[in-house]
């Protein structure tokens, strides 16, 4: 009886033993990083959309928008370009019809429609400052008095250029 009460209390020191071993903690330190860089996107646009007239004997405004993504704090210039409307110039872009007959149109940063709409390259561009969210730009439109082309739909598709 002894010798099995010696070997009963030796198993059970060695019990204690084994659960102090696997209760041991260890720890270390994780770093997690990100490096945020200055970007900019150009999202959804809502069209300038001059809607339907008969005679163009006077000015017809329209406004449509840009959606533009920047980095908080980053600085941007937005240009737009003359347009695919055969004859185009950024201060007189080009709707094109039937027949390729055009409807002459000016695109403004301002909504008196008094300060064009260029190209990065000529300088008549808008600037902003990023907010990390979505900025919603507008982008006025005017058709002034004109010659009446034929009937029929007039489109045209305009450059958006960002730069950051």
């Amino acid at each position: 009886m002894w010798k099995a009460s010696r070997c009963l209390a030796y198993l059970v020191s060695l019990a204690g033993f084994a659960t102090a071993i696997q209760a041991a903690e260890v720890t270390s330190n994780l770093s997690v990083t990100i490096t945020i860089t200055n970007e900019c996107t150009a999202g959804a646009t809502s069209p300038v959309n001059f809607g339907s007239h008969g005679v163009l004997n006077a000015n017809f405004d329209a406004t449509g928008n840009i959606s533009v993504t920047c980095t908080t704090s980053a600085p941007y210039t937005i240009g737009l370009g003359a347009g695919t409307g055969s004859g185009a110039t950024l201060a007189a872009r080009k709707m094109t019809g039937p027949g390729s007959a055009t409807v002459t149109y000016q695109l403004y940063r301002d909504s008196g429609r008094s300060l064009n709409w260029g190209d990065l390259a000529s300088g008549d561009t808008l600037t902003g400052t990023g907010t990390g969210s979505a900025q919603t730009i507008d982008v006025y439109g005017r058709v002034a008095s004109q010659t009446t082309p034929p009937a029929g739909t007039y489109d045209d598709t305009v450059l958006v250029t960002v730069s950051y």
